[in-house]
């Protein structure tokens, strides 16, 4: 993919830019959003007529509000984005800062040339990352102290699944899948085998057996039994045959046979303990809500794995308005003219 040059801050810039016919992926790269390539063209129109007119340096401030409550998240994207530019100043709330409908989360300061063909760059950061956390913090405080892990860069694009993941980690998730979402925040990604693991092998107990064998010593021996037998079955010839090795099983029982229920788990839960294996613990995948995590959470299940939850989660709507041009309060109708103050705001630019 080649690298873009120009800045695309003339709609004849726009007409002369042409995607490479042979390019692989429809993402936009790193240098297509610096570019604007990403941005709406009324921001590139704006910026040339204000051009023609001697306005484009215009100073203005302005700042940037959430349409509901949320953790914030994805501001450092921001910060990435608008460094180096000139004149710019960048406030903002923490990142996994709660805030709350119309609350001024961040504020932009500087010549319009500097940022403002980049409003919807800037707005998209926010608000999928922020709906993301948010998503995240709402399965959390469902899970409690019982851990959960992000399982959800299946369920959206992989050119957004690290953002999505690490948005995820701000919002309280213990651990993640995608290796890059994990690495973006330092940590290692999580996760066991798939399904495709035992089809495969054709058998749990032989599989399981490989598994412990091939994986080094920190990985956790957390085995799926819900593959080719009763999941009661399954999870008594595994521990048989890990033994103290086994950390856990777990269910991801798909709907057609039912799907994880309290009476499977709290089943399992017995059966493991009745033979001995009070030590392995229950971890659940598949289909979870905050709904779900609380009662499979009483029946007996130690840790979560949630996707489409997180990874489906509305983005937070983001509106930025321009407060004040040349040093002067200003606002559209229905907005008080001025930069709303925000005690919480911390300098990042």
């Amino acid at each position: 993919m080649k690298e873009m040059k120009q800045e695309l801050n003339t709609m004849q810039a726009v007409a002369a830019f042409q995607p490479e016919a042979d390019r692989l992926f429809y993402s936009a790269n790193h240098d297509e959003i610096l570019a604007g390539a990403t941005t709406d063209i009324y921001f590139v129109k704006t910026l040339e007529i204000l051009s023609h007119l001697g306005r484009e340096n215009a100073q203005v401030k302005a700042e940037i509000f959430a349409r509901r409550d949320g953790i914030f998240a994805g501001i450092g994207e921001v910060k990435n984005l608008l460094q180096g530019k000139p004149g710019i100043e960048l406030w903002a709330l923490p990142e996994g800062a709660e805030f709350h409908n119309k609350e001024v989360v961040a504020t932009i300061s500087g010549p319009y040339s500097s940022f403002g063909l980049m409003e919807t760059v800037i707005l998209g950061m926010l608000a999928s990352s922020c709906g993301w956390a948010t998503a995240t913090k709402e399965i959390k405080e469902a899970a409690g102290d019982y851990p959960i892990t992000c399982f959800g860069a299946r369920h959206v694009h992989p050119a957004v699944a690290p953002v999505m993941e690490r948005a995820a980690l701000v919002g309280g998730a213990d651990g993640a899948s995608c290796i890059l979402g994990a690495k973006l925040m330092g940590r290692e990604p999580q996760g066991t085998a798939p399904h495709a693991l035992m089809l495969i092998v054709g058998d749990t107990v032989e599989a399981a057996l490989a598994y412990h064998k091939v994986m080094p010593n920190g990985a956790l021996r957390l085995v799926l039994v819900d593959t080719f037998k009763d999941e009661g079955e399954e999870s008594l010839r595994v521990a048989e045959a890990l033994g103290d090795s086994l950390d856990g099983i777990r269910l991801d029982t798909p709907g057609e046979r039912g799907g994880v229920t309290t009476e499977l788990v709290k089943e399992l839960r017995a059966r493991l303990d009745i033979a001995g294996y009070e030590k392995v613990k229950i971890f659940v995948s598949g289909g979870l809500t905050p709904e779900r995590v609380r009662v499979l959470k009483e029946a007996g299940v130690d840790s979560f794995g949630v996707g489409s939850y997180i990874s489906g989660a509305s983005a937070i709507d983001m509106t930025m308005d321009i407060k004040e041009v040349d040093g002067k309060p200003i606002a559209k109708r229905g907005r008080i003219p001025g930069i709303r103050s925000n005690d919480r705001l911390v300098q990042l630019l």
